[in-house]
């Protein structure tokens, strides 16, 4: 039985997308990033599944960005420190109309612009080359000390991985952003609990975490991270405390949605088989059939 083809992502008819429609839209990111994967025969699966939730309601509710524009001073800036999850933050890109989604079909080909890890310089979209980790925490606070001395005051986003906060370099950047009291930067940590080769807690404790956000002069909170419905509130509510950058700790699922992926180690760099595609596309284009809250069951009938 082949894979069933799926339409592109649509614009919502809304202003503010429902969550339900973004819980969707987040599901055809999580198809189109395994698919990559899949073609290319390597990536990291685990991080792009758990990050979709926040990725799809960031890029298709929350962010001020102008895809015709890409470059536009007075845009929103988003880091994606994690920049091994391209297979998520390029769909999501893409389901924004930053690029033909044609393009997620040459994913890490020779000569393709969407390499392993984001390159700024060829993809529209993208704020910052990503991928060593514990760089995107510190562009981020770069940026937000920008859009105060520019007096354009945008809003800087960045999501970091919850293993990559081992690297010192995000808490040097993170006692300058409480330093300068830089209240439109916020950091989300995708705290899946799994690094590459074991969970976090067994290679470097870092629990608990929000503590130690707190105690380098953030406001934070945790959230879910894949309850668009609270990702909504509180994006549309920020900052957490006017004065202090903000932090929310996202707890997650490791390979969120596929049920033989879900919180495994070894799917950090899973690749699946035609076979587990097959499967994983199955479980996740269920959401898609369902009708929204708002909607008659019969239109899906």
């Amino acid at each position: 039985m082949g894979i069933p083809h799926l339409a592109p992502s649509v614009a919502s008819p809304d202003p503010l997308p429902d969550p339900h429609w973004l819980h969707q839209q987040a599901n055809r990111v999580r198809i189109n990033a395994l698919r990559m994967v899949h073609h290319a025969g390597i990536g990291h699966t685990g991080g792009d599944m758990s990050s979709a939730d926040i990725l799809t309601t960031l890029y298709l509710a929350i962010l001020n960005l102008d895809p015709a524009n890409p470059a536009a001073p007075a845009r929103d800036r988003f880091i994606m420190s994690k920049g091994h999850c391209s297979g998520a933050f390029y769909s999501v890109l893409a389901a924004g109309g930053f690029f033909p989604e044609a393009w997620l079909k040459t994913y890490m080909d020779p000569l393709s612009k969407l390499n392993g890890h984001p390159d700024r310089n060829k993809v529209p979209g993208v704020e910052a080359n990503t991928g060593p980790l514990g760089h995107g925490l510190p562009i981020a606070v770069g940026s937000a000390l920008a859009s105060r001395i520019s007096g354009l005051n945008y809003r800087t986003f960045v999501l970091t991985g919850d293993g990559e906060q081992q690297e010192g370099s995000n808490w040097e950047a993170c006692m300058t952003a409480a330093h300068y009291g830089l209240d439109t930067l916020t950091l989300i940590v995708d705290r899946n609990r799994i690094q590459q080769g074991d969970f976090t807690e067994s290679t470097i404790r870092m629990d608990p975490l929000p503590e130690k956000f707190r105690a380098f002069g953030f406001a934070t909170e945790e959230i879910d991270g894949h309850d668009h419905a609270a990702l909504l509130a509180r994006f549309q509510s920020l900052p957490i405390q006017p004065g202090k950058p903000s932090c929310l700790v996202a707890n997650t699922t490791k390979g969120k949605g596929i049920s033989f992926a879900e919180n495994k180690p070894e799917w950090h760099h899973g690749v699946p088989n035609a076979a587990q595609l097959a499967a994983a596309i199955a479980e996740l284009s269920v959401i898609l059939d369902e009708p929204g809250p708002d909607e008659p069951a019969e239109a899906h009938a």
